[in-house]
C-alpha cells in the first residue's frame, strides 16, 4: 500500500470519528499554494482544523514528531486563507489525529485537540 492510500484510510477513519462526536465535515483536504488542511470540521460554534498522520506501525518518525513548526506554521496560514474565503466568524482550533495502520486496517488512534495554536 503506498503513502496516499495510507493518508486516504486514516482521513476517513478521522472523518468517522469526528461525525461520532458530534461534529459536521465543512471540507476534507483544503488546498492552496503552500498548504493544506486534511479535515475542517464544525461543532457547535467551534471550527477544527484536523492535521491527520497516519502511520504504519514501529515508523521511523511518528506521527507527533512530523508536527514540526514549518508544517504548524503552513497549516495555520491555509486556516486563515478558509476563515477570510468562507467568512467564518467563530472559535477555531487546531487539533491532530494520529492513526497507526495495518494492512488496511485501523490499529491506533490517538486524537489530540487543541495540539498548538496560532
Amino acid at each position: 500500500m503506498n503513502t496516499r492510500q495510507i493518508g486516504n484510510i486514516g482521513e476517513e477513519y478521522t472523518a468517522k470519528f469526528l461525525e461520532k462526536n458530534g461534529c459536521e465535515i465543512l471540507s476534507r483536504n483544503f488546498t492552496i499554494k503552500g498548504g493544506e488542511i486534511d479535515i475542517v470540521a464544525r461543532k457547535g460554534d467551534v471550527i477544527h482544523f484536523v492535521e491527520v498522520k497516519s502511520r504504519k506501525p514501529d515508523p521511523l518518525e511518528t506521527g507527533e514528531e512530523a508536527i514540526r513548526p514549518a508544517k504548524i506554521a503552513h497549516i495555520i496560514k491555509t486556516a486563515r486563507v478558509y476563515i477570510n474565503r468562507y467568512k467564518i466568524d467563530c472559535s477555531c482550533v487546531f487539533d491532530v489525529a494520529v492513526v497507526e495502520i495495518t494492512g488496511t486496517k485501523v490499529t491506533g488512534f490517538k486524537y489530540i485537540q487543541r495540539a498548538f495554536t496560532a
